[in-house]
C-alpha cells in the first residue's frame, strides 16, 4: 500500500445487519467487505478471502465502485462455492450479495 491509502475493512462481528434484495428476499449479512477505490484484481482477492471464511448459507456483502469488478465478480461464485444474490445501486457504489453454499 502506498503512503496515503487507507486501510480496508472487513466487518465480521456477529451480523452485521440486513440487506432487502431487488426480489424483496431480506437476507442477513455475516460480512461486509469495503473495496473502494479498489481496482481489479484486488476486489476479486478480497471477496475469494471474506466467502472461504464464511460458514455455509452466510452472506457477504462486497462494496465497490469499480465497474469492471461488479461484472467479474458473480461469474467467479461457482469457483468459491457460493451463489450471487444480486447486484443493487447504492450511494455512489455497488452493493453486491453473495451467498457461500
Amino acid at each position: 500500500m502506498g503512503l496515503f491509502s487507507r486501510k480496508k475493512t472487513e466487518e465480521k462481528c456477529g451480523d452485521a445487519g440486513q440487506a432487502t434484495l431487488s426480489n424483496g428476499d431480506v437476507v442477513t449479512i455475516k460480512t461486509k467487505v469495503d473495496c473502494l477505490g479498489d481496482s481489479c484484481p484486488r476486489p476479486q482477492l478480497m471477496t475469494k478471502k471474506a466467502v472461504g471464511q464464511l460458514g455455509s448459507g452466510d452472506v457477504v456483502e462486497v462494496l465497490i465502485d469499480n465497474a469492471s469488478s461488479v461484472e467479474a465478480l458473480p461469474p467467479m461464485c461457482n469457483e468459491m462455492n457460493a451463489q450471487h444474490l444480486d447486484t443493487l445501486t447504492g450511494e455512489r457504489c455497488w452493493k453486491v450479495y453473495i451467498r457461500k453454499d
